[in-house]
């Protein structure tokens, strides 16, 4: 005997709705995340020599797409991952820019030929200026172990044919710096760039350095050398970095997050007596850590810290962050300004804060003395919300054990400008540090009753039917 119970049909698509994965169930986004694995062009490197190229026109993922993740390492001929102590990467980033179709780029000297009606830089959304630090990607010895994951729903938006100009295509630049320490009479000397131990008095364009210059970029530049032991010898060896991307196609479902790098050497000044915002950010990308036996011990214990405040140019809420820093690193905060009343400004709630990995070992991933991974953060969806025109500080600590040249203190965030819709109360979404784990108890508890629910009417059902088959049978 058929039976129609509307009540069923609903437990059941209950039960067909809590199984679905929460972005399917709540967003509507099936969008199937593909990987792509390319390799840079090849450099050659021997005991003590820097490569430090820009590659145009690198392999990239095509079309209208979301960014998820980008992830970099250096490896040999074989395919075998590189260790820091034998090539140490100082830094890679990948930088977006337009070119007018037709014309070639394949190389730095490439672009100074260029008219410059040819070419537009295609950068992140700041806050340096002068296309300085204007990579979407960019990491250095800690590129093994530092999450570069995007959290659903959120995606870093590339290839929409509405912002591309006319007339022109968008590409991509790979810059690579790596050092081979094989060998060096001083391995952390020439990671650091030291310029005595380069022999360098000049610049890469041949302008003399100025005389407290004692250690930095200005110094490792391409095709340069770092002194090596008397007698050592090892053969030159061909390597490449091979990078990994990961995305999506792009989607309504999709939310766009925005790029933002902080300088701890940002020269930014707030105006005296004044509220306005300067937009003018220098940032000098590197600086210089004096030893305590050079500056005395103090009450620091000996460690060095910078803090700098910045106005906020847009707003929106943080998805996520991470820090850059070298070896002697310590950590790094990003914090809000609060204003007492009496007229002070103090630090106020932590945003971010993101902290080095040190390696123990030989392996690559666990170089000892190198800074391996640096955690990141992944706040709650809307609980850090940053609000056009306040002031956040920025902190970066070092240890002043001993001297350091030429270290960084940059902090990489995205911004989203909306929160997914509709926000479901019932799941809460908890983000650790390198990965997002869903609390799903509540949504459990009402599976589970919609399971006895069903259970209960299926012996009803049974009990109903075994009732109504025996009274028909009498009938007959």
């Amino acid at each position: 005997m058929a039976s129609n119970n509307p009540g069923w049909l609903v437990l059941v698509g209950i039960l067909v709705t809590l199984s679905l994965p929460y972005s399917h169930a709540f967003w509507g986004n099936e969008n199937k995340i593909h990987t792509a694995v390319f390799l840079s062009p090849k450099f050659v490197l021997g005991p003590g020599s820097v490569e430090n190229r820009f590659y145009f026109n690198v392999d990239f993922p095509k079309g209208h797409i979301a960014l998820k993740s980008f992830d970099a390492e250096v490896i040999d001929e074989a395919g075998n991952p590189v260790p820091l102590h034998e090539t140490y990467l100082h830094h890679w980033v990948v930088v977006r820019y337009y070119v007018r179709k037709g014309v070639e780029i394949s190389k730095l000297d490439d672009l100074k030929k260029v008219n410059r009606s040819d070419y537009i830089s295609g950068g992140n959304s700041g806050i340096c200026q002068n296309g300085i630090l204007s990579q979407f990607f960019g990491l250095g010895s800690e590129t093994r172990k530092t999450s570069t994951h995007i959290p659903d729903p959120y995606g870093i938006e590339v290839g929409n044919p509405a912002e591309v100009p006319s007339g022109f295509e968008e590409q991509w630049m790979l810059n690579v710096h790596a050092i081979d320490t094989r060998g060096a009479e001083d391995k952390l000397g020439c990671t650091e760039c030291r310029c005595d131990l380069y022999n360098v008095t000049v610049d890469e364009y041949g302008r003399p350095l100025r005389p407290y210059y004692k250690g930095g970029l200005l110094c490792c530049y391409d095709r340069t050398q770092c002194k090596v032991k008397h007698g050592f010898e090892a053969v030159r060896r061909t390597l490449y970095l091979r990078y990994t991307v990961k995305w999506i196609d792009m989607d309504r479902f999709v939310l766009p997050v925005k790029i933002y790098i902080f300088d701890i050497t940002d020269s930014w000044k707030r105006t005296p007596s004044s509220t306005e915002i300067n937009a003018e950010h220098k940032c000098k990308i590197e600086y210089d850590i004096e030893s305590c036996d050079a500056t005395g011990l103090g009450n620091d214990g000996c460690i060095d810290t910078k803090r700098i405040s910045l106005d906020m140019l847009f707003g929106g809420y943080l998805i996520y962050g991470v820090a850059h820093q070298h070896s002697g690193g310590t950590g790094s905060a990003l914090y809000r300004e609060c204003l007492f009343d009496f007229g002070e400004f103090e630090d106020g709630q932590l945003m971010c804060s993101s902290l080095p990995t040190y390696g123990k070992g030989e392996e690559p991933g666990n170089e000892a003395g190198y800074i391996v991974g640096m955690t990141t953060c992944y706040p709650k969806p809307g609980t850090v919300e940053i609000s056009e025109g306040e002031t956040l500080i920025l902190e970066f600590n070092y240890s002043r054990i001993r001297h350091h040249t030429g270290v960084m203190g940059l902090f990489y965030v995205l911004v989203a400008d909306d929160l997914p819709k509709p926000m479901h109360t019932l799941r809460t979404v908890v983000q650790t540090q390198d990965s997002i784990m869903v609390v799903t108890v509540l949504w459990a508890a009402v599976a589970l009753i919609g399971v006895v629910a069903v259970i209960a009417l299926a012996v009803h059902y049974q009990f109903k039917r075994e009732g109504e088959d025996g009274y028909e049978a009498i009938r007959m």
